[in-house]
């Protein structure tokens, strides 16, 4: 496997986690480390400024409203769903910066989110329940180790730098 689709991977799981964060933090590496790597594509949007710093304030808005009472369970289809295209996004991009199938890059990134929206969800209830901290002060917890783990696979230039083509004989 390349360095694109383990970035995949880690970011789509992170999607699962917190919707947001994932698109968030690979809008803003982009725009800073690599602004011209979509140019031309229908997902050079990321590369905007106003793209990166409303994905920011959706993924803090998505961190508050998740500590609420009335907020629905992540793996409710309309909060699975999201999450889904979450990871599609974030898949979809990192396959096209590098040459390869955007479709290919959506599938790995959505079911990489699909399987971290489960796990984030039941380790969440565990550790709750073990714990016996109350349910928001665990997802400011899960919160840290999203976003602490998102910065961890976008730091620097690399996420996001294109791979150079391939090319088939």
């Amino acid at each position: 496997m390349t360095k694109h689709h383990w970035q995949t991977i880690g970011l789509g799981t992170l999607a699962g986690f917190r919707s947001m964060t994932a698109p968030a933090l690979l809008s803003s590496n982009l725009l800073t480390y690599h602004p011209k790597a979509l140019a031309g594509s229908p997902l050079r949007y990321l590369q905007k400024p106003w793209v990166a710093h409303g994905l920011k304030l959706l993924a803090a808005g998505e961190m508050v409203g998740d500590k609420l009472p009335q907020t629905p369970d992540r793996i409710e289809p309309a909060g699975l769903l999201g999450r889904a295209a979450a990871g599609a996004l974030v898949g979809a991009t990192l396959f096209k910066i590098s040459h390869d199938k955007t479709l290919n890059g959506a599938v790995l990134g959505t079911l990489a989110a699909v399987a971290g929206t489960y796990l984030s969800f039941f380790l969440r209830k565990q550790a709750t329940l073990e714990s016996g901290l109350p349910g928001g002060l665990v997802g400011g917890l899960e919160d840290l180790l999203t976003l602490g783990s998102g910065l961890a696979l976008t730091k620097g230039t690399h996420v996001g730098e294109p791979e150079p083509r391939r090319w088939a004989l």
